[in-house]
């Protein structure tokens, strides 16, 4: 006699089981990149100490990776801060290069003094967070 079997009852295929982990490996990646809408985007919710003041060079910017912060200081003691999570897929950006900050994921530039997009593929610019000098230390985030 032949056994009749249901959909739930049949082997994995070796498609389903790729499809599978295909999705599940897109899923994670989702989840460690964050999204556009991610609630780190806006920056700190509390007022965050990012050390000293003297550390962010006149002309230049520093990210704060662990605060999620990027600080420039276009002139002197004029701090601008910004979220460090670029808007395009929700990455924390990599690293200063010169007057842009880039994003390792897919090379978004934002420049450090305003935030806006430099190179794409992000179209929005970086949020503003507040930024002040409280004992030579810089202070971000709201009431800040």
């Amino acid at each position: 006699m032949r056994r009749v079997t249901t959909s739930e009852e049949s082997p994995a295929t070796r498609r389903t089981v790729l499809c599978g982990a295909a999705l599940a490996a897109l899923g994670l990646t989702a989840a460690a990149c964050g999204g556009a809408g991610s609630d780190d985007a806006e920056g700190p919710e509390k007022p965050v100490d990012l050390g000293e003041a003297e550390a962010v060079p006149v002309g230049g910017a520093k990210l704060y990776p662990e605060q999620k912060m990027l600080v420039s200081q276009p002139g002197k003691g004029d701090f601008k801060g910004f979220s460090a999570v670029c808007t395009h897929q929700g990455s924390l950006l990599g690293e200063v290069d010169g007057d842009v900050a880039v994003c390792p994921l897919h090379g978004s530039r934002f420049h450090v003094d305003t935030g806006k997009v430099a190179h794409g593929p992000a179209t929005e610019a970086l949020p503003s967070v507040p930024v002040k000098v409280r004992d030579g230390k810089l202070v971000a985030g709201p009431e800040s």
